[in-house]
């Protein structure tokens, strides 16, 4: 059963559990790449990195665009902020774990004055 997580797409998540995909779109962070320069830094095949940035592109984490006979990939801002977002909403419940273990280890500490 899948769960439905507010303001994120688990699409993209399941794009980048794949080792080759995040280790693409760990290159475009530096800034666009062409699909022969993707598959020369990572040691891939052409094809085996097409099919990779086809995902990637299927689920709105990287852009092309055209340039003559080559495409140039580049990485969109969106999907990370809907990362980043879902992973910032957790940190109100790690705060208030903290403060309960705070809370209770001050209690110890009185009761052995």
């Amino acid at each position: 059963m899948s769960r439905k997580i507010p303001g994120m797409n688990m699409m993209t998540l399941s794009a980048l559990s794949e080792p080759n995909r995040l280790n693409i779109v760990e290159l475009l962070r530096d800034g666009p790449l062409t699909v022969g320069e993707i598959a020369d830094q990572l040691g891939l095949k052409q094809p085996q990195t097409s099919k990779h940035l086809k995902v990637l592109s299927d689920n709105g984490i990287v852009e092309v665009q055209a340039e003559a006979n080559r495409r140039i990939y580049k990485l969109r801002f969106e999907p990370f902020q809907e990362l980043d977002s879902w992973v910032q909403s957790f940190q109100h419940v790690m705060q208030e774990r903290f403060d309960n273990l705070d809370n209770y280890l001050k209690e110890l500490q009185d009761k052995d004055k």
